[in-house]
């Protein structure tokens, strides 16, 4: 490479020298004197020369470069195939894909198993191929609002730790060549786990053999909408690590279960909601969290934040124009949920609630460990000629700074 530049730059001096030669020698009519014409066309020759050698060398450098790929890259597993597999992970590879979805349709010859070798879990499952993947996470987040809102990250350990800034620390006035106060910033952490989620699904064998039945497709979607579900019920309401495991399963610990409504984010009765409580809550909120925040609530609720109005007789609910847009409350969106508690009109029933969020669900951070994985039952169903299949993934979800959001709870008077 160094000498490529070398005669590159040896090149352009030449170049320059030949043109600067070329005018002073040219006669009074413009033409190159006679006795010029050979030096000149000796200095234009060199510099072709040079261009001749570097194209040599330029041609040996790839060639070099080509040969080292060659022996340094196995060979094609399959010669007709564009990509290699050694670039891909292995649960993305065509081969492990038709393999897995042959496996889950019955097919469980030696080769098949073979392929799905690198994708077999502790408990006999499969890993999912990562286009499946991609059509699951796609149901997710269509059945599930967190998704779309929070930040999501992935692990392959148990256990993912998160540090902290609780302060910026501080600077303070000090006199001229007095000494300069230590002022540290503080950290603490969090940490996020992997719960194990599941559920079953059963398929009739004739489904199963129809070449024409596309199977992944009805598989993502039912697990996705039944994940989906679950998620939202945990990332909303979720209990966090059982100290009885038995009884109660550890899960993610949803934002209500981290978040205490304040004595200004309390309403005056469990049955209205009032624009100043709105107002409230709003600026209860640090302003740079507000500039990317959110409401999220129940749609019980959102029937009566779409009645209040502001201190100018203007709603302050604006319906979306746009349908891939969400409706918005004093100009930032409203997202709903049916895992949010709900507004039923009675005192007894709604007082303490907590129904409404606002601020940055970005510092929820939900963590997924690897893939998930997918296990055939071939023998569960058998009498009633049906298949089930058992998916699972490992998830966690927690608010990693508590004070991004903030929520309305509902007094426990009665409006009466």
């Amino acid at each position: 490479m160094s000498k490529i530049i070398e005669l590159r730059n040896k090149r352009n001096t030449l170049w320059e020298q030949t043109k600067a030669f070329l005018e002073e020698h040219r006669d009074e009519n413009g033409l190159v004197e006679a006795s010029a014409v050979e030096q000149y066309e000796k200095m234009a020759s060199d510099v072709k020369a040079l261009g001749d050698e570097i194209r040599r060398l330029e041609d040996q450098m790839e060639m070099d470069a080509k040969l080292s790929a060659a022996t340094s890259a196995p060979v094609h597993q399959d010669p007709k195939a564009g990509q290699r597999d050694m670039i891909l992970r292995p649960t993305a590879t065509a081969k492990y894909s038709e393999a897995f979805w042959n496996m889950m349709r019955g097919n469980s010859s030696l080769e098949v198993r073979d392929a799905l070798s690198v994708g077999v879990d502790q408990n006999g499952g499969y890993t999912v191929p990562d286009e499946f993947e991609r059509q699951l996470i796609k149901a997710l987040e269509e059945n599930n609002v967190f998704r779309k809102l929070a930040k999501t990250i992935r692990t392959n350990s148990g256990t993912r730790t998160i540090p902290i800034a609780m302060d910026n620390g501080s600077a303070s006035w000090i006199e001229e060549g007095a000494a300069i106060q230590e002022s540290d910033m503080s950290f603490t952490q969090e940490t996020l786990s992997a719960y194990k989620l599941g559920c079953m699904v059963k398929v009739t064998n004739e489904l199963l053999h129809d070449s024409a039945f596309d199977i992944a497709s009805y598989i993502a979607q039912r697990f996705g909408v039944r994940f989906g579900n679950a998620e939202e019920d945990a990332f909303i309401n979720g209990t966090g690590p059982s100290a009885n495991p038995q009884v109660t399963p550890s899960q993610p610990t949803g934002i209500l279960t981290s978040l205490t409504a304040s004595a200004g984010n309390t309403t005056d009765n469990a049955e209205t909601v009032h624009f100043d409580n709105i107002y409230k809550l709003y600026y209860s909120l640090k302003a740079p969290y507000r500039r990317k925040a959110s409401f999220l609530c129940n749609e019980s609720l959102l029937l009566q934040l779409m009645l209040i109005k502001d201190r100018n007789d203007n709603y302050i609910w604006k319906p979306s124009l746009d349908i891939a847009k969400p409706d918005t409350i004093l100009g930032h969106d409203i997202y709903t949920s049916s895992y949010m508690p709900g507004i039923t009109g009675t005192a007894a029933q709604d007082g303490g609630k907590k129904v409404l969020l606002f601020g940055d669900f970005s510092y929820y951070w939900i963590a997924d460990r690897q893939n998930r994985t997918l296990k055939r039952l071939n023998e569960l169903y058998a009498v009633t000629d049906q298949v089930g299949f058992i998916g699972t993934q490992r998830v966690d979800g927690k608010l990693i700074l508590p004070e991004a959001m903030q929520v309305m709870a509902l007094g426990t008077g009665s409006a009466g």
